[in-house]
């Protein structure tokens, strides 16, 4: 069933805090903040997008980190500090002319459940909360910030029959440039962020802390 629903996928909405982060803020004294962000949920946004699937962040609160987060991986789908979740997604949709079946969308706690109820395929990080997690189509084995958005795309684009030939590409690339399997190279479009396993945004952001 969930293949099903995945191979109907053109939109990807996914919740900020909690599923593309830890759900863990970090205050400073100047009153800026930080969050962690996973560099392979970020490849992840990257491929979906390359393969023409829409990727869109949906969350209540406004931070500056996630615009940056959001500009660094190509996203201009960003909907910030919305009253109504349902709401923005009700307008998000009918803008880009889509039916609910054709969206997924993946949060983490009870202010999600408006809009999972409504995707076409709705999903949850593993440490969501358990009314979230006990009303999904489908429940990542990553927590939030820890590659449960990349579990997500992955499931959705095999169903589509698109991953496979987006690792083929690399995997030609370096059979002919007679590299190991690790470089990406150069011919092949660079879509993958290679700058750490993670990365933390908030400015430009201390590194070593994800997406």
């Amino acid at each position: 069933m969930i293949d099903a629903q995945a191979s109907r996928i053109k939109l990807i909405l996914f919740d900020v805090d909690g599923v593309l982060t830890d759900g863990k803020i970090l205050l400073h004294a100047d009153g800026t903040e930080s969050k962690q962000f996973d560099i392979k949920d970020g490849t992840g946004i990257v491929l979906a997008q390359r393969v023409g699937l829409i990727v869109g962040f949906l969350s209540a609160r406004m931070s500056t980190p996630t615009a940056q987060r959001a500009a660094q991986l190509g996203v201009t789908l960003l909907h910030q500090g919305v009253a109504s979740k349902l709401e923005t997604y009700e307008q998000i949709v009918d803008e880009l002319l889509l039916e609910d079946e054709q969206v997924a969308y993946m949060g983490d706690d009870v202010v999600d459940l408006p809009v999972l109820r409504r995707a076409g395929l709705s999903a949850a990080p593993a440490d969501a909360v358990a009314d979230v997690r006990s009303r999904v189509h489908w429940v990542s084995r990553a927590n939030g910030g820890h590659g449960a958005a990349r579990e997500l795309i992955e499931v959705i684009l095999r169903a589509q029959d698109r991953w496979n030939p987006l690792v083929d590409e690399y995997l030609t690339h370096a059979r002919v440039s007679g590299v190991g399997t690790g470089d990406h190279g150069r011919s092949v479009p660079d879509t993958t962020e290679r700058n750490g396993a993670r990365e933390s945004a908030a400015g430009v952001g201390p590194r070593g802390s994800k997406q």
